[in-house]
């Protein structure tokens, strides 16, 4: 009998746990379906945010030789991505407008992280006293710019060539892009050219080469000056060709920083269909005077007509002009640059002659994107032109030689307030490339 009680009361038992598990399953059907509910309609008002760049990237089994003549694959595109406002209202947001801000992370590399650093640009080995200089970020105004993450470059980059073409300013900042890049990989020189201007690395790991091409026109030019800015003759500009220097490399480019400016402002005799047509400051010569401004807008209307007719489709962001901060005098003529903060908006305004440079930057690449657009080119402005005036602390100064009053503290020393120090806030620029190339229809 009990054996048969115990054996009457299992199907109860199961019965009720049956009934018990029937009622916890519901529950918890609706008390989901209530949560994703109200998820989903907070979601709607939320803006969508993209995944954070990855930190690492895994290495394929085998890095393509680059000694091959395989051409490398085209270009990353430039996605588009646009910001959101508080109000939830897509916005494109200018990077190229904000105020330097203190940062106290500081620089991501050293002068004795990096190895390819010019000794003109090393400040801090140079003996300049302060440091505060590199501790400043540059903030936009509408939106956020994140610092440059070089392991997502280089995987980008994986199998590609970029260039930066122009004068020693494009030299200045590819140093400080492969000084960042090597936290991750150091760069392997491949190539120096007898005066050491043009030069080009490999990064083994990606399969990625670097190069930096000198030519301070990006047309024809018979230069007649040495390494330390001495002339013995003026220069011969030829304003309807362009200089192979670079051009004949261009098929092998994937990416392209391309800009100039300073050297337009020498004294220079100009050339236009085989004969002589006019020059820039030359006194004395019975020559038409048609300015800097004449060659300037020449220039850039056959750069950028090279670029928007070439069958190759590299991907170019033309830098527009460098201010410089000499004060009381030029570089040869006891002009400095001894201030240790940035400028704040208003404090101070381009100069005359970098105004009207960037006037016709900015017209001339306006047009020239408008035809490119329709060829199908990729060309971004890179306009560091306003967030680089505001940095006259930044400059190399007296300290582009070696402990320049060591001897003698009241020595008279040529002052470089041209180029930047490393580290320094050219650093800046490859975050704004870096942003550009990601997102690039982000921002206008």
């Amino acid at each position: 009998m009990l054996k048969e009680m115990r054996f009457e009361s299992k199907p109860v038992l199961s019965f009720h746990k049956h009934n018990r598990l029937l009622v916890k399953f519901a529950a918890s059907f609706l008390l989901l379906g209530l949560a994703f509910r109200l998820f989903y309609s907070d979601s709607i008002g939320l803006s969508v945010e993209p995944p954070p760049l990855a930190d690492q990237e895994t290495e394929p089994s085998s890095v393509p030789s680059f000694h091959s003549q395989t051409p490398p694959p085209g270009p990353v595109d430039f996605p588009g991505n646009s910001s959101q406002t508080s109000q939830n209202v897509a916005v494109k947001c200018d990077i190229f407008t904000g105020d330097w801000v203190p940062d106290s992370s500081g620089p991501r590399y050293t002068n004795e992280s990096c190895r390819v650093m010019e000794s003109h640009q090393n400040c801090m080995k140079n003996g300049r006293p302060d440091s505060g200089y590199i501790y400043w970020r540059w903030k936009p105004r509408d939106c956020e710019l994140p610092k440059f993450n070089p392991q997502r470059f280089l995987a980008l980059m994986r199998n590609k060539w970029w260039a930066f073409v122009g004068d020693s300013i494009s030299r200045n900042h590819v140093q400080s892009l492969i000084c960042i890049l090597s936290q991750v990989e150091q760069a392997v020189e491949v190539y120096h050219d007898k005066e050491y201007r043009s030069k080009r690395w490999h990064f083994p790991s990606y399969n990625f080469t670097l190069s930096v091409i000198w030519t301070p026109f990006l047309i024809g030019a018979d230069i007649f000056e040495d390494m330390n800015g001495v002339s013995t003759s003026e220069i011969q500009l030829y304003l309807d060709k362009i200089d192979k220097t670079w051009t004949d490399q261009y098929n092998s480019f994937d990416y392209a920083v391309i800009g100039v400016g300073k050297w337009f402002l020498k004294t220079s005799i100009y050339h236009e269909n085989n004969t002589v047509s006019g020059c820039h400051s030359c006194p004395g010569k019975n020559l038409t005077e048609l300015g800097f401004e004449y060659s300037y807008r020449s220039a850039l209307r056959v750069v950028f007509n090279f670029i928007t007719h070439s069958d190759h489709k590299a991907s170019v962001f033309f830098r527009t002009t460098t201010p410089d901060h000499f004060e009381n005098g030029e570089w040869f003529s006891g002009g400095h640059c001894n201030r240790s903060v940035p400028f704040k908006e208003g404090e101070v305004d381009l100069k005359d002659e970098d105004n009207v440079m960037r006037n016709i930057e900015l017209e001339e690449f306006e047009k020239a994107a408008a035809k490119g657009s329709e060829e199908r080119v990729n060309l971004k402005l890179l306009d560091t032109t306003h967030l680089s005036l505001l940095r006259s602390d930044g400059h190399p100064g007296p300290y582009r030689q070696f402990q320049p009053f060591a001897k003698d503290k009241n020595a008279k020393v040529q002052n470089d307030c041209l180029h930047w120090c490393l580290p320094g806030p050219i650093d800046t620029w490859n975050d704004l490339v870096m942003e550009l190339l990601v997102n690039g229809d982000k921002y206008r």
